[in-house]
C-alpha cells in the first residue's frame, strides 16, 4: 500500500472562463469541484495507475466532507483522514480560454495540539501496512514547523522509504531529517540552498540530508541526482494547458517506478510523461491517459550511473 500524506488538504474548484481580467465581472462557463491538496492528486493518479493508495491528512468542516464524500468514490483510494474541528480549505482556479490559470489558496484550518496528537497516533499505525509514503504539500496552522522531519523520523522506524515535497522552512528542516527522496520545484531549490543553478543545488540539497533529489524544471522536464547517478529527462516537447497539479503527477510518476522497482531512467521517464499530460488534461490534477501512453516511450533521458 502507498500512503500519501496531506495535513492541508482542500477541496479543489475550477472555475472555466473565456477571459480574466482585474476589475471586471466574469461568467463562469464550467464549474468542477474535487479533493485536493498535494497528496490527495497524487493518490488520485496513482489510484487511476492501478495501484492501491491510502490517503491521510485533516479534514473538517462542510469542505471536508465534500472531500470525504467525493473520496468514497474514487477507486483505489482508502480515505483515512484524521477529523477536526475546522473547515477544510478551498482553493480556487481560474482558468480561462487561453489555457492561462489564476490560483487562490485559502490557509487551512487551525489544527489544535490534540488533533496533532490524534493524527500521528493514525500515522503510526498506517505505516505498518505502508510501502512507501509521500509527505506533501504546505502545513495548516498549528502544525509545528518541524513536522515533516518529525515524519520523516517515525517513517524510518518501520523502515520505510519517504517522498517529501513541500516548501520553505518545513522543507529545509525534512531535508535535515534524511528523506529518502525529495522533489522541489526550481523555486525551492533554489530557496533551500541559495543556489539558482539546478545540477550545483540538486547536489547541495544531497550534502544537507536528502539522499535523493529530483527536481522539477517545469517544461524543461526533471533534473534527478541520486546515489545512483545523476539524469535529466526532457519530454518530447512543450506543451500549453493548466499546470495545476503537474508536479504532483511527478511525484506519483516517482513513486510508482519505486514501488515497481523501475531503474532511475524508467522511473524519470514515467514521471516527466505524467506531467506533460497533466498539463493536457481538461481538469486540473487529472491526466490525459492517451497522451502519457504515447509519450513515455518519447521522454529523453541523459545522464550516467555512478561508479560503484
Amino acid at each position: 500500500m502507498i500512503l500519501t500524506v496531506t495535513l492541508n488538504t482542500a477541496l479543489d474548484i475550477t472555475y472555466r472562463v473565456r477571459g480574466l481580467s482585474p476589475h471586471a465581472t466574469h461568467r463562469v462557463t464550467d464549474v468542477t469541484e474535487r479533493p485536493g491538496g498535494k497528496g490527495l492528486n497524487v493518490a488520485r493518479v496513482l489510484a487511476a495507475l492501478g495501484h492501491e493508495v491510502t490517503v491521510t491528512g485533516f479534514a473538517g468542516g462542510a469542505t471536508g466532507r465534500a472531500v470525504q464524500d467525493q473520496l468514497t468514490r474514487t477507486p483505489g483510494v482508502v480515505d483515512a483522514l484524521v477529523p477536526v474541528e475546522g473547515a477544510t480549505r478551498r482553493t480556487i482556479a481560474v482558468a480561462d480560454a487561453s489555457g492561462d490559470t489564476t490560483q487562490l489558496n485559502e490557509p487551512g484550518p487551525l489544527i489544535a495540539p490534540a488533533e496533532w496528537s490524534a493524527f500521528q497516533e493514525a500515522y503510526a499505525v498506517l505505516l505498518r501496512s505502508a510501502s512507501v509514503v509521500a509527505l506533501c504539500g504546505s502545513l495548516p496552522p498549528g502544525v509545528p514547523v518541524g513536522a515533516y522531519a518529525g515524519l520523516i523520523r517515525t517513517a524510518r522506524t518501520f523502515s520505510v522509504p519517504v517522498l517529501l515535497d513541500t516548501s520553505g522552512e518545513p522543507l529545509r528542516r525534512g531535508v535535515a531529517a534524511r528523506p529518502d527522496l525529495v522533489k522541489p520545484n526550481a523555486d525551492e531549490l533554489a530557496e533551500l540552498t541559495g543556489s539558482h543553478e539546478p545540477i550545483r543545488a540538486t547536489r547541495d540539497a544531497r550534502r544537507r540530508g536528502a539522499q535523493s533529489v529530483v527536481a522539477s524544471l517545469g517544461p524543461d522536464g526533471l533534473l534527478a541526482h541520486t546515489p545512483e547517478g545523476h539524469w535529466r529527462a526532457v519530454p518530447p516537447r512543450r506543451f500549453r494547458g493548466n499546470p495545476t497539479g503537474a508536479g504532483d503527477s511527478v511525484v506519483a510518476g516517482l513513486l510508482s517506478g519505486l514501488v515497481d522497482r523501475l531503474p532511475w531512467p524508467d522511473r524519470l521517464a514515467r514521471a516527466t510523461a505524467l506531467s506533460a499530460a497533466t498539463v493536457l488534461a481538461p481538469v486540473a490534477g487529472e491526466f490525459d491517459r492517451q497522451a502519457y501512453e504515447e509519450m513515455v516511450g518519447q521522454v529523453a533521458v541523459t545522464g550516467e550511473v555512478t561508479a560503484a
